[in-house]
């Protein structure tokens, strides 16, 4: 199972231009099973989502993990895309504390390989407000942790520190640089991953459009279920 995480910045390229079928070229080289999106939706108004769901669907594969009613993808710009084969069972949307707004979608799936939880989120910009952000998420975990990822733009420059708080229940993977896509220095999307989950490879990638379609480069992770 490949789960990949991309922030696709509105769908705003190093270019200055809006071209979400441009992002969706990239979600396509990624062939992934889901797919957690940050900075999905429209800053402004009732934040619209920036990816058309039919093209989507007919280049990918991958639908929108409808969450709310309205034109927005998910929650606080996080979205989560899946594949046919996977059952949704029980979703979650999350506010999340600290300075900024910031929020999560949690969503439970079981497909052919078998079955996970699913955190997509965008934490905040201070290490502070990023430690109660993961321990908010740890308590609403609960049990579930041992199958569970954590995966999106975790905004942590910082190669070894910041997580200490998953230590006991979660791996911290990151894949590599992903920030800035023009000349990655940061590593700032990963995913952290339950003990009951055994990692097969994880990357980021870097060639084609991802170099130029956002400021972030997409990260991806194989799972042996």
């Amino acid at each position: 199972m490949r789960i990949a995480s991309y922030n696709i910045r509105k769908a705003v390229g190093l270019d200055w231009r809006r071209d979400p079928l441009r992002i969706i070229r990239v979600l396509d080289a990624l062939d992934a099973d889901v797919v957690a999106l940050q900075e999905a939706d429209k800053r402004l108004g009732a934040r619209p989502a920036v990816l058309p769901e039919m093209q989507l669907y007919d280049h990918t594969g991958l639908r929108v993990l409808n969450v709310i009613d309205g034109p927005s993808s998910g929650w606080h710009g996080n979205a989560l895309l899946v594949r046919d084969g996977w059952r949704v069972g029980e979703t979650e949307r999350l506010s999340l504390p600290g300075i900024e707004p910031r929020g999560a979608l949690i969503a439970d799936l079981e497909g052919p390989e078998g079955r996970l939880t699913l955190v997509g989120t965008h934490l905040g910009l201070r290490r502070g407000c990023r430690q109660l952000q993961l321990a908010h998420l740890l308590e609403e975990l609960e049990s579930r942790t041992d199958r569970a990822v954590i995966a999106g733009d975790f905004n942590e420059w910082s190669p070894r520190i910041g997580f200490d708080i998953l230590d006991h229940v979660f791996d911290v993977i990151s894949p590599g640089r992903s920030f800035h896509a023009s000349r990655p220095v940061a590593p700032l999307d990963r995913f952290a991953v339950g003990r009951g989950l055994k990692i097969a490879a994880s990357g980021v990638l870097t060639e084609g459009e991802a170099r130029r379609a956002s400021d972030h480069l997409p990260v991806w992770m194989d799972l042996d279920l």
